[in-house]
């Protein structure tokens, strides 16, 4: 397990802003539920020690423009990290990738070859890459999340 940490802590986005100054940081969360005695249901964020099949994970990318200038037609795009099967996007306007990267477009419009050639629709299990366009400038100083959840295969 340790070596599937070490994997999420080498996983970096990457982003694209031309000339703009925007800095990207990575962070992996397991998502807990814990019941209370009222029934009520609490849900939290850990920083992963130990993870095992099955665990659900957030992951948040930070940015912020430490230029003088807002940034303009900021993409971040963040491989899926092989021990991990994609659930959800939390943040709107994703687009997505089932070949490694290459092409990109909403999950329902996605299609996969299968077993005798055969292409069936996209599921989420095969997303490989996850992509933002943020359409609003990134004001100077300014600074925001983008998240999604995966489970641990």
């Amino acid at each position: 397990m340790k070596y599937l940490i070490a994997m999420f802590a080498l996983l970096a986005p990457v982003g694209t802003a031309m000339a703009n100054q925007v800095s990207l940081d990575s962070e992996v969360f397991v998502e807990r539920s814990a019941e209370a005695a009222d029934g009520s249901v609490t849900v939290t964020l850990e920083e992963p020690s130990r993870v095992v099949p099955g665990d659900n994970l957030v992951f948040v990318l930070s940015y912020e423009n430490t230029g003088a200038e807002p940034a303009d037609n900021f993409v971040v795009t963040n491989p899926m990290p092989e021990a991990v099967v994609f659930v959800e996007a939390i943040d709107g306007g994703a687009v997505y990738s089932v070949d490694g990267g290459e092409n990109f477009g909403p999950l329902t419009e996605l299609r996969v070859a299968s077993e005798g050639g055969v292409d069936r629709a996209a599921q989420p299990v095969d997303v490989t890459h996850i992509r933002w366009t943020l359409t609003e400038p990134i004001a100077a100083g300014g600074s925001g999340q983008l998240r999604f959840r995966g489970v641990v295969r």
